[in-house]
């Protein structure tokens, strides 16, 4: 039997405008968008319709497994908190991140990611899930186990997304001991010997490592068609490493010169959307909407704050002239989207998937009121 909804008198956010309208799905497909009142369907009350999000990059599910250190939650209730969650923020897809390769600062043991990943698998069979969920594999290529967990996963259909990571001191993020000293000596309440020590072994690991790894992850993810991140790019030089390497996307860049350099590229260029809504980052690095300003940001993830992702696209264009609601909404829907290769989804068109999402907003925070995967209500 067929199975046909409509929703009716809804803002509808398209990509570059919004009108006021009816949507027909049926069976799961976007089948009409007509403009103007509908007498049939259900009643949005003027609320905005927009694309269900997608989210490329969230910490937010090991938040679940290991809530304190030395702690691990039953991976399966792990996974359904941490869903339930997303698809109340609005998020139909999300690529959920691993972290591939652990040190003495912490990580996992070889084997629970891909535990994890099973867990996500058999959650998906058993219909436990509200969103679509994806795998994202966190690699920190300076360990010298990434190699052997990350081929755990070769042959995972799950895995969309991988990015390349070096938190060694003077890579990447941490251009400067200051910021390094703060997060890893400060936080941790190590001694000087003790904090020179791991300085020393964290530059070596990373010197020997992290081009070998690099490259050959690279190369493994180009034989599969998966889609590749880089990660903390702060010169010119990590751009160009990045283009040369077929990256797709640019994650956190730490300077404008590295974020500029990269959307010229065509890398899509993705920052917080917590930055967003605090107007700053947490670690001391470039504003988010700084660059949305000077036009060069593509794509916003909610790294560590689920519903931020929801709150960021109103936040930008509350306050930046030159970023309407549809392009805002845009960096959490379609860019992201076509970023990871899912042309099916992150728009209100007809054939895609009817992934949709009943947003109320009058001012200040937005509120999610219903949300639709697949033209199937989970929220």
């Amino acid at each position: 039997m067929t199975a046909e909804l409509v929703l009716s008198n809804a803002m509808i956010v398209l990509e570059d405008e919004i009108i006021a309208g009816s949507v027909l799905i049926r069976d799961g497909l976007i089948v009409d968008i007509s403009a103007g009142a509908s007498r049939s369907g259900e009643d949005f009350e003027g609320d905005y319709l927009v694309p269900g999000l997608v989210e490329l990059h969230t910490d937010h599910l090991e938040s679940h497994y290991s809530p304190r250190p030395g702690v691990r939650w039953l991976k399966m209730a792990a996974i359904q908190a941490h869903d339930a969650q997303i698809a109340t923020a609005g998020i139909t897809t999300v690529f959920d991140c691993l972290r591939m390769g652990s040190d003495e600062d912490g990580g996992f043991e070889t084997g629970e990611m891909r535990e994890m990943a099973d867990a996500l698998a058999l959650a998906a069979r058993e219909n436990r899930l509200r969103a679509d969920h994806r795998i994202h594999l966190r690699c920190e290529v300076s360990t010298d186990n990434v190699l052997e967990q990350f081929q755990e996963f070769e042959n995972d259909p799950q895995v969309g997304l991988v990015s390349l990571m070096d938190h060694a001191p003077g890579q990447r993020q941490f251009q400067t001991m200051e910021q390094y000293t703060l997060y890893y000596k400060t936080k941790r309440g190590l001694s000087d010997d003790a904090f020179d020590a791991f300085v020393a072994r964290q530059k070596a690991l990373s010197e020997k490592y992290a081009a070998p790894h690099r490259s050959e992850i690279v190369r493994a993810c180009a034989a599969r068609g998966i889609a590749v991140a880089s990660h903390d790019d702060a010169t010119l030089e990590h751009v160009e490493e990045s283009v040369g390497f077929g990256i797709r996307l640019a994650e956190f860049p730490t300077s404008v010169e590295a974020a500029e350099a990269s959307h010229r590229a065509g890398l899509s260029v993705l920052m917080g959307a917590p930055n967003i809504v605090r107007g700053r980052s947490h670690s001391g690095n470039i504003a988010a909407r700084d660059l949305a300003a000077r036009g060069v940001l593509d794509v916003l993830s909610s790294d560590y704050v689920p519903f931020s992702l929801i709150q960021a696209p109103f936040v930008l264009s509350d306050e930046l002239e030159t970023v309407s609601l549809p392009q805002a909404l845009a960096m959490v829907t379609a860019t992201p989207a076509r970023t990871v290769g899912l042309d099916d989804r992150g728009r209100i068109a007809a054939g895609l998937r009817a992934d949709i999402v009943r947003v109320h907003r009058s001012s200040g925070i937005p509120v999610v009121r219903s949300v639709w995967r697949e033209g199937r209500r989970v929220a």
